[in-house]
């Protein structure tokens, strides 16, 4: 009787653990439902405090600044101490290293599972933005796999015949038409029609973005532009166009009736095409954007939600350099200061001069052998020099910013590895 007692009293304690276990997972640690990331492209830690000023002044907060949690990401690729966008990006949609110029496989050639697959296993619906092209290496490397990241026709491809992602929203509307149609690829194939065959509602512009009802869940696709969409101070172009904060406010009010919640991802591609231009005036305007962006993301994914802000690479060294009056904002810190130096400069770029290297071989003895590249900068060399000319401002040996809030974000802490983002984002589905 004594060990049927016994036994009798071991079970109600493991039932009782049990119960405790469930009760911990299900209400102590109830998973978000709502998980946005951000990628600004070119998000180092200096742009923020160089955004802040040019924003509001100095003492001024962004929308970045009240996420509770961050971290520096230890960057690099598989086979580089510096990685491009497309090496950077799958090793944090992910969470493996990867070599430069590959997406979505391993070193290997095999192909790595990312986090809106897995979002999609575990219920969640699903959604990616871009304000480049959909193709840009940063926004395939979460539905595609391929060793080139300039194979774009094979990435366009992908994501026709072969995504399942609810709400799709960028630029890049050429890779997916056929030549005939204005679009770039050579198969003939229009990628637009046979998903909207498949059941994607197509939209063109801001205004059909907004009329779509939000209290259904639709399958969507918006292609928004050709090429890239518009930098925010191209006023005429942009007025078609959504914004990277229209786009966040109208996916989340469409993804957000799933039960089961959903996985964002957010790109903000133009900020690295404003750095490899030497184009400071843009990268500050577009970084801004990010935050307007993560604002309004912060106002419409509740109070359970977790929302993930990173870096990929740093580009083209800027600096606000000299002695800004602390109230100094916008155009007060373009141009020349009072001593006739220039307040931005960077390191490398179309802004420098053909002087060194390689850059003045081509010049001097192989004109034939880069004869694209530009033979004067692209802007005044006053204005926002670059110390060393090259077609586009260079990736850079950086480590990279993560900020978050939410559930899973007190990871964000000291350094870490960029592939802890993956993880992080695994552990919340």
């Amino acid at each position: 009787m004594k060990w049927r007692n016994q036994l009798l009293a071991l079970f109600c304690l493991l039932v009782f653990a049990a119960f405790g276990v469930v009760y911990f997972q299900q209400w102590v640690l109830q998973k978000p439902f709502g998980i946005v990331l951000f990628i600004g492209e070119g998000l180092a830690p200096g742009r923020l405090a160089v955004t802040r000023v040019y924003a509001g002044g100095a003492d001024s907060r962004l929308a970045m600044d009240t996420l509770e949690h961050l971290a520096l990401l230890r960057n690099y690729s598989n086979n580089f101490a510096t990685p491009d966008s497309a090496a950077a990006a799958t090793a944090i949609a992910t969470g493996v290293k990867v070599n430069n110029h590959a997406i979505g496989i391993n070193g290997e050639g095999k192909p790595l599972t990312n986090i809106l697959e897995l979002a999609r296993e575990r219920g969640r619906a699903t959604g990616l933005i871009t304000n480049t092209n959909l193709t840009d290496a940063t926004a395939a490397a979460f539905y595609a796999r391929t060793p080139d990241e300039n194979h774009r026709e094979e990435i366009a491809q992908a994501l026709g015949e072969n995504s399942k992602i609810d709400i799709v929203l960028g630029g890049g509307g050429a890779d997916f038409l056929p030549k005939t149609k204005g679009g770039s690829r050579s198969d003939q194939r229009d990628l637009i029609l046979e998903m909207q065959r498949n059941g994607c509602e197509l939209v063109r512009t801001k205004a059909e973005l907004e009329a779509v009802p939000r209290w259904r869940r639709p399958k969507l696709l918006g292609i928004f532009s050709n090429a890239e969409m518009s930098f925010s101070d191209q006023v005429e172009a942009r007025g078609e166009q959504p914004s990277l904060a229209d786009m966040v406010r109208r996916a989340i009010e469409l993804l957000q009736f799933n039960p089961g919640g959903y996985v964002l991802v957010v790109d903000n591609g133009l900020m690295r095409k404003a750095a490899q231009e030497n184009n400071g005036e843009r990268a500050l305007a577009e970084t801004i954007e990010l935050d307007r962006a993560v604002a309004t993301a912060q106002r419409y994914v509740g109070d359970k939600s977790t929302v993930i802000v990173a870096g990929d690479t740093a580009i083209g060294g800027m600096n606000l350099n000299g002695f800004p009056f602390r109230k100094d904002t916008g155009v007060a810190l373009l141009g020349l200061n009072s001593a006739g130096d220039p307040w931005l400069t960077w390191a490398t770029g179309p802004n420098g001069k053909r002087s060194y290297g390689a850059a003045k071989l081509a010049n001097e003895s192989v004109p034939s052998a880069s004869p694209n590249l530009p033979t004067q900068p692209t802007q005044g060399e006053t204005q926002e020099p670059a110390a060393f000319f090259t077609a586009s401002g260079e990736n850079t040996v950086d480590d990279m910013i993560a900020l978050g809030s939410g559930r899973g974000t007190e990871a964000l802490q000291g350094s870490i590895d960029s592939t802890k983002l993956f993880e992080i984002l695994k552990n919340d589905l």
